[in-house]
Order: structure tokens, then C-alpha cells, then sequence
């Protein structure tokens, strides 16, 4: 149980989950330790390359229902923890619209039946005809002649939310040990290549970076592009039906848009392939003509950490959790998770989680 004094805690790893751990845990009062191969202000956590989309209702589509009750917990959480951080800023929740061009709508139809039959008369679930979409979003209604609207749906800012998350830390007095790799991680024990440290407690919040230790875990691939077009106007994120990718377009400041993404069964993270670039341009262009002349300012690819039921885990032990598997939801899980690593670390049980499913049970070996 947790002393008045609280918790020496040691977390290997600083991508959002890391972060956000630990920014929950110093401010339940422990002494946070924090360990991260990168720099504390970038590097290569898929959180860094991710749109920061929060959208559960659209993982109802094909993802399990523990991830969207789980994403709807994330998302209620968000609000009060970008306040928090004074990050309202970076937090927008102006929902979604997905659409689908002619060929496509039978896609459009079947994800619509889907929604009808997990969460009946939801509200912020409406079908908009190509007048009401007009209304709303008038740059998509000269290509779309309908739309599906949930409006609940959101997205963050990545960047700015990972760097926020960074001052608070410190400025809450945590150790953070950046360009530091982790070379093994056990019960109390963290190993760098030239020292160990000892805690109370370890967490493992290392993502792939765990590979070694969870014989599960593999990486999944994802590609996305970042354009300056200020020949369209967008407001809310948007997601095209396609027959190959998970296509979603997330707005972003200064006439900024983020396209993404593809999922490839691979842990290279070289640089975006030629198919796949081709693709999401198409796509682009596709949404709306004026993309035919933004610029592209970025490409990113990243390995998303995946067990194999596609489904996050907390690993609980005598001195060490691993929290691990957020797949592709990594920052609309990550409030929800912490939330239950927290519980755990106050009480030692799970009797009053929301979500058993998400401990042990021999998810891993």
C-alpha cells in the first residue's frame, strides 16, 4: 500500500502512456523516475507521429467493444486533464464525418449498419444528407452527397500535448533521464548499458521497445503525410471510406492538414514507401480538388506496439506493471489506462476496475 510519503517509481519509456503515467502518479504524490532512449522534447515514440484522433465511435467498425468503452472513458478524460496541463488549446472535439465516394458506398452503408447495431439510438450519430453536410462542412459537400456525423469525436495535438506533459514533470520535480536506453527491466530494477537503479515500483511503458520481454508483441506500420493547403476549409476530421487503408484527414493550425494512415504488418520504419504515398495523395485529392496544391511538409512513419488480439494490457507483478498493446489508439487509451494503472498502484487489486479484461489473464507468456 502507498505510504503518506508515497512511491519511489521508476518508468522506462515516455511516449504518451509513459508520460501521462507519470504526470498522474507525481501528482498523486509519488517521486516519479522517468527513463526514455530519446530526448525529453522529441524523438521517436509512435506518439510523436500519430494525429492524435479520439475517435471510439469509429473503432466500432472492426475493433473489439472493450476499445470503445475504454476510448469513450479516454475521451470523457481528456477535457479535464488539457485544462490541467492549460493545453485547452490543443484539445478539439468538434466531432467527425465519414464518407465515401459512389463506389465506396457500400462501405459507407455496412459502417453505418454496424453503428445501428452496437449502440442503438445514439444521438451524436446522425446521417446527413448532402444539404445538411453543406451546412456544415460546405468544402466536402461538392464532393460528398452524404456523410455519417459523430459528433463526440475529437483529436489532440500530439506534439504540443507530449511537450506539455514534459514540464509539468519537471517542474513537479521529476528525474528524467533522457538519451538513456533500457537495457533490462525486473521486479524493482531498471539496468541501463552502465548502472541500476532500484524502486518500489518499475512500470514498463516501453511500447515495442518491450519486444524482448513480451513474446507477443509485434509492430504494425503506419504512414502519414502532412500538408499546407490553404485552398480548403475543414474543420473537423474526416474520414474517407477506402478499400484499402483506414483514411482519415485531422485538421490542423495554420492550414494544416494531417492524412493518414496505413496498416502494414511490419516493424521497418524506414522512410513512407511510393504505393503508399501515391495512395493517400489520391485519397487527398479525391476529398477535395483544392489539395492539388498544398504542400507536402512532412512524412512520418512509425510501428505501433500490437498483441495479437489487437488489445492493450497491463501486466501486473511483485514490483513491476507493464502497460502495453495500444495498437493504433495509443492517445485515445492512454487517459483510461493511466487511470487504471493508478487505481492498481493505490489499492494492489483489480476488484474495482472497470475493465478486468485488460490484466494478465496469459495474455503474454
Amino acid at each position: 500500500m502507498v505510504t503518506q510519503t508515497g512511491l519511489q517509481i521508476g518508468i522506462a519509456g515516455a511516449g504518451i502512456m509513459g508520460r501521462l503515467l507519470a504526470w498522474q502518479l507525481q501528482r498523486a504524490g509519488h517521486q516519479v523516475s522517468l527513463f526514455d532512449k530519446d530526448p525529453a522534447d522529441f524523438g521517436g515514440a509512435a506518439a510523436y507521429t500519430a494525429a492524435g484522433m479520439l475517435a471510439p465511435y469509429s473503432e466500432l467498425e472492426s475493433a473489439e467493444s472493450l476499445i470503445y468503452q475504454l476510448g469513450q472513458r479516454g475521451l470523457s478524460l481528456w477535457p479535464e486533464l488539457v485544462a490541467s496541463l492549460d493545453a485547452e488549446d490543443c484539445f478539439f472535439q468538434r466531432g467527425s464525418l465519414v464518407v465515401a465516394h459512389q463506389q465506396d458506398q457500400a462501405d459507407l452503408q455496412r459502417f453505418n449498419l454496424t453503428l445501428q447495431r452496437k449502440i442503438p439510438d445514439d444521438s451524436s450519430v446522425r446521417l446527413l444528407n448532402q444539404t445538411a453536410l453543406a451546412d456544415c462542412e460546405p468544402d466536402l459537400a461538392t464532393q460528398f452527397q452524404q456523410a455519417t456525423q459523430l459528433a463526440d469525436e475529437g483529436w489532440l495535438y500530439p506534439r504540443e500535448i507530449m511537450r506539455k506533459l514534459a514540464e509539468q514533470l519537471m517542474a513537479g520535480g521529476a528525474n528524467w533521464y533522457a538519451n538513456t536506453a533500457i537495457e533490462k527491466i525486473g521486479p524493482q530494477q531498471l539496468h541501463t548499458v552502465d548502472q541500476q537503479f532500484h524502486f518500489d515500483l518499475v512500470i514498463d511503458c516501453r511500447g515495442l521497445g518491450a519486444k524482448q520481454d513480451i513474446e507477443k508483441l509485434r509492430g504494425v506500420r503506419g504512414e502519414l503525410l502532412w500538408v499546407h493547403a490553404p485552398e480548403v476549409t475543414i474543420s473537423r476530421m474526416v474520414r474517407l471510406m477506402h478499400p484499402r487503408y483506414r483514411l482519415y484527414l485531422v485538421p490542423q493550425k495554420d492550414q494544416q492538414y494531417i492524412l493518414g494512415a496505413t496498416q502494414i504488418e511490419s516493424d521497418d520504419n524506414s522512410a513512407i514507401s511510393v504505393r503508399s504515398a501515391l495512395e493517400l495523395l489520391s485519397a487527398l485529392y479525391a476529398i477535395h480538388p483544392g489539395f492539388a496544391e498544398a504542400r507536402i511538409t512532412e512524412t512520418k512513419t512509425n510501428c505501433r506496439p500490437a498483441l495479437m488480439d489487437n488489445l492493450p494490457l497491463i501486466s501486473t507483478a511483485d514490483g513491476l506493471i507493464r502497460v502495453n498493446g495500444l495498437f493504433r489508439h495509443g492517445w485515445l487509451l492512454a487517459p483510461a489506462l493511466a487511470e487504471e494503472v493508478l487505481r492498481y498502484v493505490q489499492t494492489q487489486t483489480i476488484a474495482e476496475s472497470q475493465f478486468p479484461s485488460i490484466y494478465n489473464e496469459g495474455r503474454v507468456s
